[in-house]
């Protein structure tokens, strides 16, 4: 009986001490973890920021994975509060660093218009019609000239628009029109009419030809 008392005794104590080593385990393997989050938040810092925002979804995903883990791992750690203040830390950091890399990305568009604003400074000047489509600017003083630039414009990138080009040109050009039947209203001169009736003679027929060239082209590319 002794010695069964003994091995029952002894078998506890191999569990216990199989509970501690795996315990021991977990928390090592936490503590790495939490350890691994931190430096690789310290590491975003000395990479170049042409780098760091050329790769800023490749970062983001891994540090919101790298996150996860270690948010997970404080389950297993004796010093999990300690451990918080670190990872709360690296987020202050972390989320510095994006908010200095989107100011960078939002600086770097303002400079940079889209392509339909691009085309639309073409048409019509840096500047003159934006995504509000106003064409309020455009009176009977100067709508004989606007009209020359935009069908000038359009004629001397027949060859470069896209079919979404032509489309954007189109729809610039029926707002155009829809300002002119204001302006006819508020003196535009019979031979400025005359002049404007001439240009979209022109346009109507590149526009059309152009614009079916364009799918064309791009159909045939597609089928490559």
């Amino acid at each position: 009986m002794i010695m069964e008392g003994k091995k029952v005794v002894l078998g506890m104590a191999l569990i216990a001490l199989g509970f501690t080593s795996c315990k021991s385990e977990k928390e090592a393997e936490a503590q790495k973890t939490v350890e691994t989050y931190v430096v690789y938040v310290d590491s975003l810092g000395n990479i170049p920021a042409q780098d760091a925002k050329l790769n800023w979804e490749v970062i983001n995903a891994s540090y919101e994975m790298r996150t996860s883990e270690a948010d997970a791992a404080l389950a297993n750690l004796k010093n999990a509060e300690k451990m918080q203040e670190r990872i709360n830390a690296s987020r202050t950091k972390y989320a510095e660093l994006k908010a200095q890399m989107e100011a960078e990305a939002n600086k770097v568009a303002a400079a940079t218009p889209n392509p339909k604003q691009q085309l639309r400074n073409a048409l019509f000047g840096e500047g003159k019609i934006g995504e509000d489509m106003n064409f309020n600017w455009v009176n009977a003083a100067n709508i004989h000239s606007v009209y020359q630039q935009f069908v000038h414009t359009a004629e001397d990138n027949k060859d470069k628009y896209s079919r979404e080009d032509w489309d954007e040109v189109k729809l610039m050009y029926e707002a155009l029109d829809s300002r002119k039947n204001t302006v006819e209203k508020e003196g535009l001169s019979s031979e400025d009419n005359r002049k404007i009736a001439g240009l979209k003679l022109k346009f109507a027929p590149m526009y059309t030809l152009n614009r079916m060239g364009a799918k064309s082209s791009e159909m045939a590319k597609a089928k490559e």
